[in-house]
């Protein structure tokens, strides 16, 4: 019978090394993450077999929704576990449930690190009493539901980038002969890459976060994050922040000037962390999501992104558990009457 128990930020150590280790690992399940999101409080839930081995863990941020006194749990690309395994993941599951009940939580909302084809999960998360909606290619999630996702395991890096688009290929080459240099930084840079996505979310139209939230990260994840910076002569051109946390690295952020886009800095920027993930023997590179409708400002992420990796996968998407019901439906009218939803969901959730 499997025993559960709960962790803080502070003593997570054997929770992380578990993230880290398994194939269903991921970074926003660590508590790191839970250092980086600081307006949540995080909780780890960890499910224990009677000799002290870990079967499966969960981490879980929950925090009151501004305006209202309903509070949110969600467990970013969690639980981390043998996802067909329903002892683990129903006792995880009602462990979780039942911290939410004690601290008034309204629902727990997941959107675990799976394939849309899952079923045999997915009619488990339904057993479990977890109610699904249904969403488009839109990025109406909390997290992206659909992603790329660069296999390398066992690959070398001449196998890698034979798989890109000949004209990806074709501009990172570009790129090196126009003698693009790229430099590997820490926390000390993120002043300068926030000045970079100001630049680009003004260029594409979207809300950027501030240094601080950076620092937070290069802080939170030490080592295993770096900001890759893309520089012609003595100009910083572009730049990019990943995280590496157990067989896989993301690809989290990325911001480029107005300056010499014709050297194609950003495509040397990203097969620099590609080449990181290689040498790291991660199985998985990920690029996170990428808007494939063509009328969208942003579809251009979609086509450089594509341009890596033909694997655009389908997750699961999110699911809720609701443990109260009027909560729920306060909330999602709040999200309905809002004037943008993305501004909602952005002010509930950052």
């Amino acid at each position: 019978m499997l025993k559960i128990e709960t962790v803080k930020i502070e003593n997570a150590s054997e929770f992380d090394n578990f993230v880290k280790g398994h194939k269903k690992g991921h970074m926003m399940q660590t508590s790191m993450w839970g250092k980086v999101k600081k307006e949540w409080d995080w909780t780890g839930f960890i499910a224990r077999e009677d000799n002290g081995d870990i079967k499966g863990v969960c981490g879980v941020l929950i925090r009151k929704i501004p305006m209202t006194s309903f509070k949110m749990m969600y467990a970013p690309r969690g639980p981390v576990c043998d996802l067909h395994d329903k002892e683990t993941v129903t006792v995880l599951i009602n462990a979780v449930s039942e911290y939410g009940k004690k601290n008034k939580a309204y629902t727990f909302k997941i959107d675990t690190d799976t394939l849309a084809t899952d079923t045999e999960y997915i009619d488990l998360l339904k057993s479990c009493g977890f109610t699904f909606k249904e969403h488009g290619a839109e990025f109406d999630t909390v997290q992206a539901r659909y992603i790329f996702r660069l296999p390398l395991e066992g690959r070398t890096e001449d196998e890698v980038m034979a798989g890109f688009h000949s004209k990806t290929r074709y501009n990172t080459r570009l790129a090196e002969r126009k003698g693009i240099r790229i430099e590997i930084k820490g926390v000390e840079a993120c002043e300068e890459f926030h000045n970079l996505m100001l630049i680009t979310g003004e260029r594409d139209n979207f809300a950027t976060r501030s240094t601080e939230y950076f620092e937070r990260i290069m802080n939170a994840f030490g080592d295993d994050a770096r900001i890759y910076f893309a520089y012609y002569e003595d100009e910083l051109l572009a730049g990019a922040l990943d995280v590496h946390v157990g067989d896989k690295i993301w690809y989290v952020y990325g911001a480029s000037s107005n300056s010499h886009r014709n050297l194609m800095p950003t495509y040397l920027v990203q097969w620099s962390m590609i080449k990181w993930a290689i040498e790291e023997g991660c199985s998985w590179y990920d690029f996170r999501g990428g808007y494939p409708d063509e009328d969208n400002p942003l579809h251009g992420i979609y086509k450089f992104k594509k341009g890596f990796c033909n694997d655009y996968m389908e997750f699961m998407g999110e699911a809720d558990l609701i443990m109260d019901k009027f909560g729920y439906k306060t909330v999602e009218k709040m999200q309905k009457l809002s004037k943008s939803t993305r501004k909602l969901r952005a002010k509930i959730l950052k």
